[in-house]
């Protein structure tokens, strides 16, 4: 029996038992756990697509990361510099400092009267309009840092507890190659030890948040001794993207991969910020070109594309699950995040809803 019969037979015999496509055990067996944002219905059919998408690349059988118990900061400064974001033709400098001061902080040395705007959810403008990234505010409106995803998932991904940046404006650089440059200097900047404790936060229970786009993002509680983050991620677009699904274990493995994955974008977005979007402020000097973002037409690639696994990209997937999905978790300020996501057709404002939730819903806890 042909694979199209099949389909229209089981849709007769689904209808016949007042049954629907999201009825199936697979369905039902999946543990939403706690619904904070959105319609059960709508993620149960959301789960149908995200399950029947294969895994392209299973790295779920690594080991975690070392932990550590003490903060660690970097031992000397270093600096990274390369054409702005937005402001292509300026070049922009991070330099990054040790620090004793929990956490992770911005310092706009442009702006000598406002204070360091610490990397915490609290601290969170906006998630854009016309580009879609995490802008970090405190203070004064001038006082913010844009586009900060790509530098705060170090945060979550590497061994670097505390730092301080100096920037000499709201404007980060835009690097060829994801973060890697970020990556790669962090790593030369030796490590020491700070006072205090590093602490380990999971959920309280499973959670999970509707996304725009009809996708989901599911936190579930780690494993009692375990103190790793496992990530099943999975896109899907109607363009040479297409379907994609990763999963993996956060160490330094999985996070160097990442790291170098693109933001990506497609043909018509490219179009458009190069036409009409000449008129609008957030996008009239931005930074993006065929070598640092990944451009999607319709039934191919503009350009061409990374991480690859037996003649298929699989970037768009590791760009969203390191550089974005991790960049949220950096977001909970007190310590760093362990237990299990899967994530769906995620975007940058769905994570951050989904962090103030937890706190809004006192759903964190020390592990």
């Amino acid at each position: 029996m042909g694979e199209a019969l099949v389909k229209i037979c089981l849709r007769k015999a689904c209808k016949a038992f007042q049954l629907s496509d999201d009825d199936s055990p697979m369905a039902r067996d999946f543990d939403f756990g706690r619904i904070l944002d959105g319609n059960k219905d709508a993620l149960e059919r959301s789960y149908q697509r995200f399950s029947g998408l294969p895994v392209d690349q299973d790295w779920s059988e690594d080991s975690a990361g070392p932990s550590h118990e003490s903060p660690l900061t970097i031992a000397n400064p270093v600096e990274v510099s390369a054409p702005g974001t937005f402001a292509k033709d300026e070049i922009r400098t991070l330099r990054l400092e040790p620090t004793d001061q929990p956490g992770w902080w911005f310092d706009r040395e442009d702006l000598p009267d406002s204070g360091p705007i610490k990397v915490s959810v609290r601290n969170v403008w906006t998630t854009g309009k016309v580009v879609s990234n995490i802008v970090l505010r405190s203070g004064s409106p001038h006082n913010y840092a844009r586009l900060v995803e790509h530098i705060i998932a170090l945060k979550a991904g590497m061994d670097v507890d505390n730092l301080m940046i100096r920037m000499k404006s709201g404007d980060p650089p835009l690097f060829n190659a994801g973060s890697e440059d970020l990556v790669t200097a962090l790593k030369e900047a030796g490590r020491k030890e700070c006072p205090g404790k590093v602490k380990y936060f999971t959920v309280k229970e499973t959670v999970t948040i509707g996304t725009p786009h009809d996708g989901f993002t599911t936190v579930s509680p780690c494993q009692p001794g375990d103190r790793g983050l496992r990530v099943d991620c999975a896109r899907d677009f109607p363009n040479a993207i297409g379907q994609q699904r990763i999963r993996f274990v956060l160490n330094e493995r999985s996070f160097d991969h990442g790291s170098t994955a693109r933001t990506n974008a497609t043909w018509r977005q490219m179009m458009f910020i190069r036409t009409f979007g000449k008129i609008f402020a957030d996008v009239r000097n931005i930074g993006y070109n065929k070598k640092n973002i990944l451009v999607a037409g319709k039934n191919g690639y503009v350009n061409e594309p990374t991480h690859q696994v037996e003649g298929k990209s699989l970037e768009a997937a590791w760009h969203r699950a390191i550089l974005d999905l991790v960049a949220a978790l950096a977001l909970i300020e007190e310590g760093r995040f362990v237990g299990d996501i899967t994530d769906f057709k995620g975007n940058h404002f769905a994570d951050v809803e989904l962090v103030k939730l937890l706190y809004a819903n006192d759903l964190l806890v020390e592990v």
